[in-house]
């Protein structure tokens, strides 16, 4: 059986410019002043298969919110080749859900959303919202909701609707301890049902007891990926050496690592990224002066 996730040299960039006008000149093709790529997630490369459950850990800026929103689809890759058999449900702190919106609302278009008919949306909502135990909150709007209930909420929804796999970005992390095991217990029947969870936590405790390999991301770069007690002890090395560092010289770890993670102007790259953004640029324009055109006619 082939891989559940394969990424071959995947890598997500940002164009960085000095002022905003540079980006409005960019976009039409006039250049002031050549940007830099920022790789936020630069040649990462990995497989995982069902049933497995991989930990994802890192320092802050080590780019593992960017690869969760890339495994969700939410966000594409700038380069490099991925491939995702099944449908990915990320659960993050409001991820997916309408701040506008109640409790009640929000799981019904989240279902909806994931192509689920009206009959199962019916069926699963009291599962939902027994799960979640949000009380009278659950006819609020989301805005009124503490970061503990909008996890609870996201993750009883993104559990019920049972996609292929799981992208659980720190959403454990602002939950009481109650809820945390019910997660968890929930979280291994998932897993025995042959499903595959990515776990994005600063919790080592709770990747040590539930992931079966652990991905090392720092600032954007896979450090290292293999079983859980190999590189939890590897990190854990890292941050103790980390935590000796004063304040000037984590600054100077830092910069360094950013500085890995930018990338000079590139023809090739940079016509690419031009001539994807200019076409629907040129449609618009087209449009316009056509819809124009037939408004004056018709005066």
């Amino acid at each position: 059986m082939g891989p559940k996730v394969k990424f071959v040299g995947v890598s997500k960039s940002y164009q960085m410019y000095k002022r905003r006008s540079d980006r409005v000149f960019d976009l039409f093709c006039f250049k002031r002043e050549k940007p830099r790529h920022f790789f936020a997630l630069k040649d990462v490369s990995f497989e995982v298969y069902s049933g497995e459950c991989i930990g994802v850990i890192g320092i802050n800026g080590a780019g593992k919110s960017t690869l969760s929103n890339v495994l969700a689809n939410i966000i594409s890759p700038t380069t490099g080749d991925m491939n995702i058999n099944g449908q990915t449900s990320l659960v993050a702190i409001s991820a997916g859900l309408n701040n506008s919106l109640t409790g009640r609302e929000n799981i019904e278009l989240k279902c909806l959303m994931y192509g689920l008919d009206k009959a199962t949306v019916k069926e699963i909502t009291p599962k939902i919202i027994q799960f979640a135990d949000i009380g009278s909150f659950l006819e609020q709007p989301l805005k009124n909701y503490s970061s503990g209930m909008k996890s609870r909420l996201g993750f009883a929804i993104s559990i019920f609707i049972e996609p292929d796999i799981l992208v659980i970005d720190e959403a454990l992390s602002v939950g009481d301890q109650t809820f945390n095991s019910k997660c968890i217990e929930k979280m291994n029947e998932f897993k025995a049902s042959g499903k595959t969870i990515f776990f994005i936590s600063h919790s080592l405790s709770q990747v040590r007891s539930f992931t079966d390999r652990v991905l090392w991301l720092h600032y954007g770069e896979v450090r290292e990926f293999g079983k859980t007690a190999e590189v939890l002890t590897n990190y854990q090395t890292f941050i103790e050496w980390y935590n000796k560092l004063g304040d000037l010289e984590k600054l100077e770890h830092k910069n360094h690592a950013h500085e890995r993670q930018f990338i000079e102007h590139q023809r090739v790259f940079q016509k690419r990224m031009n001539f994807s953004t200019f076409i629907p640029v040129l449609i618009l324009m087209v449009s316009a002066i056509f819809t124009g055109l037939f408004m004056f006619l018709l005066s």
